[in-house]
């Protein structure tokens, strides 16, 4: 199986949206820019968002058993994806790619 990375790669805030239908909510999410957490398969990294992890676990299982090219091509690299978590007032993109032996 193979080693797969999530970088966080962009942190969005509706403020609009949150004021007009969230309640307040103290600490939403943990998440920081550039963030980096390594996969072993099926098993969510330390530290990851439970919710977002619902999110992009199937695109890391795939990338961790060595499936690529999601959609015929919509990915430059075809063993990576770019998800985003499905908060509607916060959401945060991150970048899912295998990572090679050298790069470990």
């Amino acid at each position: 199986m193979k080693k797969v990375r999530i970088t966080v790669k962009r942190i969005t805030r509706y403020e609009d949206l949150m004021a007009e239908y969230e309640n307040p909510i103290e600490h939403a999410c943990a998440m920081e820019l550039g963030q980096t957490f390594i996969c072993n398969g099926w098993e969510r990294p330390e530290g990851f968002c439970e919710s977002a992890w619902e999110t992009v676990s199937s695109f890391v299982m795939t990338l961790a058993h060595g499936g690529e090219n999601f959609y015929d091509g919509w990915m430059k690299n075809p063993k990576s994806a770019m998800i985003s978590c499905n908060d509607g007032f916060r959401p945060v993109s991150f970048l899912i790619e295998t990572m090679d032996e050298d790069s470990e």
